[in-house]
């Protein structure tokens, strides 16, 4: 199985998955729930510990921990912290490693980098690699294939005495992957024809498809012809959400100064086919879209648009904050909830969350700011820096950052003392707040 031969890429697999996250876990599930076997490879220690144990390590997946409880016992996943080993062993090695980028928008490779070098110490002849983290256009040839290269003594030629190259970004919300695994096109674009026919070779061999006749083409695997499209083609999806609502905060701003419903003319709009405006809020968070974008605009930074959306969207939690301060008055002393700390309603995750900038938004006005979320404890939002509030409790004014399904039935009984709330998702129904001054973004 490690004597660097490949097996028939549609028969079983022996499959290495780097980074067993919110995206590597689910993805090493669905190749062994094909009939694979699948290593995972994890820095941490007790990541490795909990799947070897068929227990999933964080909350929130749909199916996953039934998936582990079936897999694990039956020998067909299992995880360790030694990449190059599992990689010796495996026909193919998926890359799931997270990549960040900092203020100004440029990328820290130090983890990828780290993970490269160690596939590069177990690379075989005959293996496929595919990076499916989001990497700037020409990541994937240009800095990776020389490592691998060195690292391995191998060449990125895709045949037997060499290894396959590819790059098939990840197209998948946390909370649904398995059903978006099946749902969306795989797209996969290699450093040669060679290396992206192993790669669709791959994807079919481990992928399920739901028939899609909106597509132009069949749903399934997507050959984009090389890496760089298929680099691009991610990061194209995720900037025009990220210009996309940019424009909705635009649009919500300028209704709501001038006495407008912008979700009603949102849905106007959007009755023309040729018009899909995305829902304005107070903030954009998560993984992709506040990244992705900054990443595009490292390889094309005249891209003016881009940049013009991406401020816009992050300078949404002091619009809202603004609107709380006109509804209440002086926030000095005022004691103000959050309500939300995560940044999407139902997932337990703050990476981008709007919950830092509206808090400190509120507290460079002096208020003494509480957060509130149903899916975080007393401890854990502490850890994040927050003080805890519970519904129940005297307070001031309230925000509202996170579309949690908890908060649509909240009252202004629930928040005793309440004179002014700013709904920044949507969520609250006037009607339950008499007396209450309440503001939405993009409503009069």
């Amino acid at each position: 199985m490690g004597d660097g031969q490949p097996r028939n890429r549609l028969s079983a697999m022996r499959i290495t998955v780097v980074a067993l996250g919110k995206i590597g876990l689910p993805l090493a599930v669905q190749f062994a729930s094909k009939g694979h076997e699948v290593i995972g490879a994890d820095v941490s220690e007790r990541v490795v510990e909990l799947v070897n144990a068929g227990q999933e390590p964080f909350p929130g997946e749909a199916h996953l921990q039934e998936r582990l409880s079936e897999l694990v016992p039956a020998g067909r996943l299992r995880a360790t912290t030694d990449t190059a080993a599992a990689v010796a062993e495996s026909d193919a090695v998926v890359v799931v490693v997270p990549l960040f980028v900092d203020a100004e928008g440029v990328p820290d490779f130090g983890w990828m980098d780290d993970a490269t070098r160690a596939i590069a110490r177990g690379l075989k002849p005959g293996t496929l690699v595919s990076y499916e983290t989001t990497l700037p256009v020409g990541t994937t040839r240009t800095r990776f294939r020389p490592m691998l290269e060195e690292g391995s003594g191998l060449a990125a030629d895709a045949s037997e005495q060499g290894f396959a190259l590819v790059f098939s970004p990840e197209r998948v919300l946390t909370g649904r992957v398995f059903q978006d695994l099946r749902r969306y096109p795989k797209l996969v674009g290699g450093i040669d024809e060679a290396s992206s026919v192993r790669g669709v070779a791959f994807y079919e061999a481990v992928l399920d498809f739901d028939e899609r006749p909106d597509l132009p083409r069949a749903n399934g695997v997507w050959d984009l012809g090389t890496s760089e499209a298929s680099e691009l083609a991610k990061l194209a999806e995720t900037t025009y959400r990220d210009v996309n609502i940019g424009l909705a905060n635009q649009f919500a701003r300028f209704a709501g100064e001038n006495g407008i419903d912008v979700m009603k003319v949102i849905e106007a709009s959007n009755s023309q086919p040729y018009s899909h405006i995305h829902s304005p809020g107070i903030a954009v968070g998560g993984h992709c879209i506040p990244i992705y974008p900054r990443m595009y605009l490292w390889n094309d930074p005249a891209a003016t648009v881009v940049r013009s959306a991406r401020e816009a969207n992050a300078g949404m939690p002091e619009y809202a904050v603004a609107l709380l301060e006109g509804a209440y008055g002086d926030l000095s002393g005022a004691r103000v909830a959050v309500l939300g700390a995560a940044y999407r309603g139902g997932v337990k995750e703050t990476a981008f969350s709007g919950v830092f900038p509206t808090v400190t938004a509120l507290r460079e006005r002096g208020a003494e700011v509480l957060v509130h979320d149903p899916l975080y404890t007393d401890e854990e939002l502490e850890r994040l820096g927050f003080a805890a509030y519970h519904f129940g409790e005297p307070v001031d004014a309230a925000v509202v950052q996170a579309d949690h399904a908890d908060y649509r039935g909240l009252g202004a009984d629930d928040l005793p003392g309440l004179k002014a709330l700013v709904d920044g998702r949507r969520v609250t129904d006037a009607e339950r707040f008499p007396g209450v001054v309440r503001r939405v973004i993009g409503a009069a």
